[in-house]
């Protein structure tokens, strides 16, 4: 199968009640097209990992940043050649996120957590009007 990259979309989100299934709905939709009209492989176990990963993504930016944010996602190629997804989320707050030590009695707050423990690389940086949360997902 040959596979055409780079391939990407955005959307932007504003933190309203649905956000969340919207942005997992607009991952699903760019894997499905990515994968019909770029060959790019998306197994399910890929699908409901990259589902998560924006997910998680995108409640703390909602959750945690005033004003929109935005969710990009694009293919390109990682090191080695082989297909990797970029899953980034724009937002406003300044602060930066920080990982908790694992810990099973804490009610919440897992999701960088979760986030980390599934993806290959990870950048997160403070921009100008907010921050940026970039991380890379391996295509099989």
């Amino acid at each position: 199968m040959t596979v055409t990259i780079p391939f990407s979309a955005s959307a932007t989100y504003d933190g309203a009640p649905g956000t969340i299934g919207e942005a997992r709905d607009f991952a699903e939709d760019f894997l499905a097209r990515a994968e019909a009209l770029h060959g790019v492989p998306v197994t399910p176990r890929t699908s409901g990992t990259v589902k998560l990963v924006v997910s998680e993504l995108v409640t703390n930016a909602a959750k945690y940043a005033p004003g929109p944010c935005l969710l990009d996602l694009s293919i390109g190629s990682d090191r080695t050649g082989e297909p990797d997804l970029q899953i980034t989320v724009w937002d406003t707050e300044d602060s930066m996120p920080q990982p908790g030590a694992p810990d099973p009695e804490r009610i919440g707050g897992h999701g960088l957590e979760l986030v980390l423990a599934l993806v290959s690389r990870y950048d997160i940086q403070r921009m100008a009007g907010g921050k940026r949360v970039r991380v890379h997902l391996p295509l099989p």
